[in-house]
């Protein structure tokens, strides 16, 4: 008997276990839950605490924008999931692919006022406020209005379309200001909310995480680096503040991706680099950058292995500017750009965007690989020039021969006109009744070639055309939107 009572009280202890746990576990989920639901409740007061801190310093803005009507819904930034009715709508004014000097004096239209609304934040108790550039962008009247209702005319500072930030003032004192973040130390996963005013509804608080960082190649602005979150962002969101946890501002809210609304990708620009085009706005009314005088592109797989090289880590230097910056250090065609005042570089557009955030006559240092080898170059960074000077400085005289104005194709051109990858010179400019004129150039073309012979820059460009100028005959290899052709122009020999 005792051979079958020992099993027997064995199950009974068992069952007696199975049956306190059963009892037990409920209670224990229960615990769970409720303490699941306490942290849920606690995060939800800090979400509401930070919306009440931070709301009465958000403002709305109303601007009236001048603009002339166009007739082209045709994308500087080529195939974009922007290029959508809705993404027209939430930025306002987009800028349209410009023609350059000819077309430009065509008989003025009618300009119409189309009005914009966006949102911004104070940043100074005397009534600094920060926003996007295309919200105020080509205003000729802005209103502000506060959280209390108080509506105000503000007067534009300042604004950057190279980072879409902008400056603007209103006329008041001890108003409620937002404290700045460092977005450098902005993590992925990082909680952030997105205060603004959506399709005009007044201090509109949204959370979401931080998702990514250092988005770039958008086609949104020359300088990318921005932030990426789930936080619901809508059109009226833009210029509006984007907080960490503290309260603080990280970024500010600038763009959506999709076009059918907030699909949980929204963009926000990295506050630390707002932080130095507000305070050279505010003080100089505009932004001065630094320049080193180098094009640059990405160090892909096939150029690695032509360079000898075991990783893609680095940007590649195609061409330095003679008397450049960058030609004073040293630099050289085919060196290897790996770290740049102490940090590595791995991508053109991020080597491009610190080197623009530096100030003119900084003195940086620069690692280049060269012939496998590391060489340590110190350059004293100078003045970007703007988009006039530097069409003016490259204009080439070739114009008597062919009757036309070419200038370097650069970045900036190279977005504007849809000839991303392309090399050659822009066409600016064509006199009429010249033999550019007669074989059907056109300014915004790219002159690819002469006679056969790649010409990639203006000083290329004009010894080509020089030396074809014997013949009487010079063929061009000229590309229109998306195709190339030949074409064959007839001169006066030399």
């Amino acid at each position: 008997m005792t051979t079958i009572a020992r099993p027997f009280k064995h199950i009974t202890r068992i069952s007696f276990v199975l049956i306190v746990f059963s009892l037990i576990s409920p209670l224990s989920a229960i615990a769970e839950d409720s303490k699941s639901i306490d942290t849920l409740r606690q995060l939800g007061k800090a979400f509401a605490s930070i919306a009440e801190k931070d709301s009465p310093a958000v403002v709305s803005i109303k601007a009236n924008q001048a603009i002339t009507p166009t007739y082209s819904r045709e994308s500087p930034f080529g195939n974009s999931p922007f290029d959508d009715e809705f993404f027209e709508q939430f930025f306002g004014r987009q800028p349209r692919r410009q023609q350059p000097q000819q077309q430009q004096r065509q008989p003025q239209q009618r300009k119409i006022i189309r009005p914009v609304q966006g949102s911004g934040f104070i940043v100074s108790q005397d009534g600094y406020i920060l926003t996007n550039n295309h919200v105020v962008e080509d205003a000729d009247k802005i209103m502000v209005t506060l959280m209390d209702g108080r509506e105000l005319q503000a007067k534009l500072v300042g604004t950057d379309p190279s980072t879409e930030v902008a400056v603007i003032k209103i006329d008041a004192n001890d108003l409620h200001a937002l404290e700045l973040a460092n977005s450098d130390t902005l993590e992925v996963g990082e909680w952030v909310i997105a205060i603004g005013n959506p399709f005009g509804l007044s201090h509109t608080v949204t959370a979401g995480i931080v998702s990514a960082k250092g988005r770039s190649g958008l086609g949104l602005s020359t300088y990318e680096d921005f932030i990426q979150t789930d936080a619901a962002i809508n059109p009226g969101n833009s210029g509006g503040p984007l907080v960490d946890l503290d309260g603080k501002v990280v970024g500010i809210n600038t763009a959506i991706v999709g076009s059918s609304g907030n699909i949980g990708i929204g963009l926000a620009i990295p506050i630390n680099m707002a932080k130095s085009v507000y305070d050279q706005l505010v003080q100089k009314g505009k932004v001065v950058r630094g320049f080193l005088g180098v094009t640059i592109q990405d160090l892909t797989p096939d150029l690695a292995e032509s360079f000898k090289l075991k990783d893609t880590k680095g940007v590649i230097v195609p061409d330095v500017s003679p008397d450049s910056a960058a030609a004073k250090a040293g630099l050289k065609a085919g060196d290897i750009v790996v770290a740049f005042d102490g940090q590595p570089v791995e991508k053109a557009a991020e080597f491009q965007r610190r080197v623009a955030m530096k100030k003119p006559g900084s003195e940086v240092e620069i690692i280049v690989l060269r012939d496998g080898k590391k060489q340590t170059l110190t350059a004293k960074l100078e003045e970007r020039p703007s988009d006039e000077q530097s069409a003016s400085s490259v204009k080439e005289q070739a114009s008597e021969k062919l009757g036309v104005t070419v200038q370097n194709l650069t970045e900036d051109t190279a977005k504007q006109f849809g000839l991303v990858g392309q090399k050659g010179v822009l066409v600016t400019d064509v006199e009429s009744d010249s033999p550019a004129a007669m074989a059907g150039i056109q300014p915004g073309s790219l002159i690819q070639g002469v006679n056969r012979k790649s010409v990639e820059n203006v000083r290329e460009f004009k010894e080509a055309v020089d030396a074809a100028a014997k013949e009487g005959k010079i063929m061009l290899r000229v590309r229109y939107e998306k195709s190339s052709i030949f074409v064959v122009l007839t001169i006066p020999k030399d």
